[in-house]
């Protein structure tokens, strides 16, 4: 696999021992195959948990009046020691990095989205490793990702990563229980394959917040955006530079890149939750949206607008059953849309540019 940009996600339990501490071992190993892909001229960007695990591991109990306000408390803590073990790891190879804290409110729209691309794409210019991961001091309720599996999709679309590693505790995708040894893991999963998130074990990590359905829902969303995505076991001694290197015996899922998207629909593909209205079409808008044609939504195709959304906004697209299409960025505010529905000759509500359909 001849990969030149590259995100890789860390999960608590691959960073963590069973006493909830940082194993600067296994993190020290994460690192050294860093170094080994920044020495041949990959570009990595890293996103990584630990910082609540972090945390707990170093107060142990804690004085908290809820569950967030504790979450707080251990990310606050923890997230010092998690970029303190990176700095001085990273110095040992001669490498530099950088911690980035976000929040989804840092997507919510392209301005937003834009500074912090590029602040990670100057980072990288100047050959810093970006280490990114959510702000749990302040990330509660909506401001929330899933987990940390949600992140790094939406970093690896940002850089238009080559792949996405996300680095578990486990081999990768199983057909039955990982525990059980007649299980096996699936080796390679194309985006249109038949779902088979009924046959994924639903037990979430110690540390983490996420489990296996995330992520395998998660891999089918950005293979389907033109990235390659790879679950494994980064416990695994060298998992990643044995992957790269095509060694054999070596145990992963894949999941294989479909065509790029541009930029700008890789931005739209994950925006669904910020999405501030809903746009109604008809059976013959759905069936140019969604026929090999390029086409853009127009106002003849249009049959009700929901919400009140201005210009520049994202709205979704469904069809009259109520059946989701996609998402756009509109170029009429809520009123103006309304005024036009329904109308030949009209200017597109959305532009096939700023448009992004579900597969």
């Amino acid at each position: 696999m001849q990969y030149k940009k590259l995100t890789i996600k860390i999960g608590s339990n691959v960073l963590t021992g069973t006493d909830g501490m940082l194993s600067q071992q296994r993190m020290a190993g994460i690192v050294n195959q860093v170094a080994a892909l920044r020495s041949k001229g990959v570009e990595v960007v890293m996103v990584s948990s630990g910082a609540v695990a972090a945390g707990r591991g170093v107060l142990g109990k804690a004085k908290a009046k809820d569950t967030i306000s504790e979450r707080q408390l251990f990310s606050s803590v923890g997230q010092v020691n998690l970029i303190n073990a990176y700095t001085n790891l990273m110095e040992n190879q001669g490498l530099k990095c950088a911690q980035l804290l976000v929040t989804k409110d840092d997507f919510r729209d392209r301005r937003h989205y834009l500074n912090l691309r590029n602040c990670i794409e100057v980072l990288l210019e100047n050959g810093i490793i970006p280490i990114i991961n959510e702000n749990d001091a302040i990330s509660v309720t909506e401001l929330m990702f899933t987990d940390n599996d949600e992140l790094s999709g939406m970093i690896a679309s940002m850089q238009d990563a080559d792949a996405l590693f996300i680095l578990s505790n486990v081999d990768g995708i199983f057909n039955g229980d990982p525990a059980d040894p007649a299980s096996e893991v699936i080796a390679r999963v194309q985006v249109h394959d038949k779902d088979i998130s009924k046959v994924i074990q639903t037990h979430k990590s110690n540390f983490g917040r996420g489990g296996m359905i995330t992520k395998y829902n998660l891999a089918r969303k950005v293979a389907a955006e033109g990235i390659d995505v790879i679950i494994a076991n980064g416990i695994r001694e060298n998992i990643l530079t044995d992957i790269l290197s095509k060694k054999e015996g070596i145990r992963y899922t894949r999941f294989k890149a479909e065509k790029k998207h541009s930029p700008v629909k890789k931005w739209l593909a994950h925006s669904g939750e910020f999405a501030k209205g809903t746009l109604v079409v008809n059976q013959g808008a759905k069936q140019a949206l969604l026929s090999d044609k390029a086409s853009s939504l127009l106002p003849v195709g249009l049959t009700k607008v929901k919400g009140e959304f201005r210009k520049g906004d994202i709205v979704r697209i469904i069809d009259e059953e109520g059946h989701h299409i996609g998402l756009g960025k509109t170029m009429h505010g809520a009123e103006k849309a309304k005024d036009v529905i329904g109308k030949k000759g009209e200017k597109p509500i959305i532009h096939y540019d700023y448009l992004f359909l579900d597969n």
